[in-house]
């Protein structure tokens, strides 16, 4: 089921009003081809709440995560941050978004040639040209102990473990002070320690900063979790959204076929 959500943002509404979808997709479709990828999918998630989308694989998740950062225009919908539509947006009114969302790539994506602290500090260089060389390595120093990567600064993304480039993409999401984060995949590839230490890492910063996030992935434990409410896609549409508990309840063939076999 897709549901339209209610929008219009008032002039005295601000980010700080957690009632207010922070992130607003509306009715989006996006074809590659003749294959329909997303098909009228509808969600919403506000400040300090956390959508974690499921579905099997090409059913469109990433695809719309790319949407909500700019990064792929759909055929049609809309995608509102803050109320501001972002669709067709001007690239640089764009960019300026973008600095308010933290966005984590399924592979943590660091570059290979930068140290940790490097690729922490990378966003902060590009974007944050006031900060003097010492606040720079305070930041740096900062959210890798918000990670848990104290120590771990000097040292290249192929010496650390798998757990540990996703806190480290983790921490780089985190620079700009964002009030939106984006996971693709947060937990693919890591065994279930380091699974769910990141899991435990995504709800303390949920909590610390008050964002709002949407996760995506294949992982229902990670998901029941860390989510506050889950979105099933099939056939690039929303089957159902809703709390884990009202996922059990449903009837729908799908839904219990994914959660038996997830």
């Amino acid at each position: 089921m897709n549901t339209t959500y209610d929008i219009t943002v008032k002039p005295e509404e601000t980010a700080e009003d957690s009632s207010l979808p922070v992130v607003a997709v509306q009715d989006l479709h996006m074809s590659f081809g003749d294959q329909h990828v997303l098909d009228g999918v509808s969600i919403s998630v506000c400040r300090g709440k956390t959508l974690a989308v499921l579905g099997r694989s090409g059913t469109g998740k990433s695809v719309m995560l790319r949407i909500v950062i700019g990064i792929v225009k759909p055929d049609s919908g809309s995608v509102l941050i803050h109320g501001k539509e972002i669709t067709g947006m001007a690239v640089d009114r764009l960019g300026e978004v973008r600095k308010k969302m933290g966005f984590l790539f399924q592979n943590a994506a660091l570059y290979d040639s930068l140290t940790v602290a490097e690729n922490i500090a990378f966003p902060l260089e590009h974007h944050r040209r006031d900060l003097s060389r010492a606040e720079l390595r305070d930041r740096v120093n900062q959210l890798l102990t918000e990670v848990g990567l104290e120590g771990h600064g000097e040292k290249m993304p192929s010496d650390i473990s798998g757990g540990m480039q996703k806190r480290a993409g983790l921490a780089r999401a985190l620079a700009l002070e964002p009030d939106i984060l984006l996971l693709d995949e947060p937990t693919a590839g890591l065994d279930p320690i380091s699974s769910g230490e990141i899991d435990e890492l995504v709800i303390e910063l949920r909590e610390q900063h008050r964002m709002a996030s949407i996760v995506v992935t294949h992982d229902l434990h990670s998901a029941r979790t860390i989510a506050d409410r889950l979105a099933l896609l099939d056939e690039g549409k929303v089957v159902i959204e809703g709390t884990f508990a009202e996922l059990q309840a449903s009837g729908n063939e799908f839904v219990r076929e994914f959660l038996k076999y997830s």
